[in-house]
């Protein structure tokens, strides 16, 4: 998925954001109310999730192994072998 565009609404129970996809694919995250009081905290709560979301796509569930891995939308270059590859 590449993010072309994020919604931020408040409903009646707190926050919905929307990721949405360039392919009109979308991932939605509620944050209630208690969790953020603004649309700004409410992004950042999301986009907090979002991060730790990604671990269950990769690596077979494992942490990321640092920030920068953390931030990456894991387009590693093909011709460099992955950390912790033994030949």
């Amino acid at each position: 998925m590449h993010l072309l565009e994020t919604k931020v609404a408040h409903e009646t129970t707190g926050w919905r954001i929307d990721f949405v996809g360039d392919d009109g694919e979308v991932v939605y995250i509620k944050v209630p109310d208690g969790h953020a009081r603004s649309a700004d905290e409410a992004l950042e709560q999301a986009k907090a999730l979002m991060v730790q979301l990604t671990a269950y796509g990769t690596r077979g569930g494992g942490r990321s192994i640092n920030q920068y891995d953390a931030a990456s939308n894991g387009n590693f270059n093909d011709d460099e072998p992955l950390l912790a590859t033994f030949h």
